[in-house]
């Protein structure tokens, strides 16, 4: 979990991956949350160990600066964060991130590589679905690449760094 030792202050965003399936994908998203002080929230289960090799190498030396936590289910998740705008980005979004307005303390949800979010997730949350744009022979973008886009347009808009 969260490493007791570090500064504590509010994370500019957190990141909430549901599911993940690709260490190196979870261990690129966290460094991208160091660069930026989002929190990673991890939700189980999780398609590899959390002392995989993978996740170590692709968060790099990173990691031990990352604030992160795993959880059991996604209501367990928004008991910590009742009150958080949550944003879910799915290839069945309605709209594109930079017609949305992001804060600072949002949620930027993304569902596994293999199964994307649960229906019931997205039906939730479908005012504020969001997708890439991209063209019809591409399903899907790589899970790191998306997060890493999102996560700075979201910077980008209120000036968090």
């Amino acid at each position: 979990m969260s490493d007791s030792r570090k500064e504590k202050r509010e994370p500019l965003l957190h990141v909430v991956l549901f599911q993940p399936d690709i260490p190196q994908n979870t261990g690129n998203i966290g460094r991208s949350c160091v660069a930026v002080g989002a929190k990673l929230w991890l939700i189980r289960p999780l398609g590899f160990q959390l002392e995989s090799r993978y996740l170590k190498r692709a968060g790099m030396d990173y990691w031990e600066h990352l604030d992160w936590q795993a959880v059991d289910s996604w209501e367990e998740l928004r008991q910590h964060l009742p009150e958080a705008t949550v944003w879910c980005l799915t290839k069945f979004g309605s709209r594109n991130p930079w017609d949305a307005t992001f804060s600072p303390g949002d949620i930027l949800l993304f569902g596994s590589e293999s199964r994307g979010l649960p229906e019931s997730i997205r039906n939730q949350y479908a005012g504020n679905s969001l997708r890439l744009p991209m063209h019809p022979e591409v399903r899907s973008l790589n899970l790191a690449s998306t997060a890493n886009t999102i996560l700075y347009e979201a910077v980008r808009q209120f000036g968090g760094l």
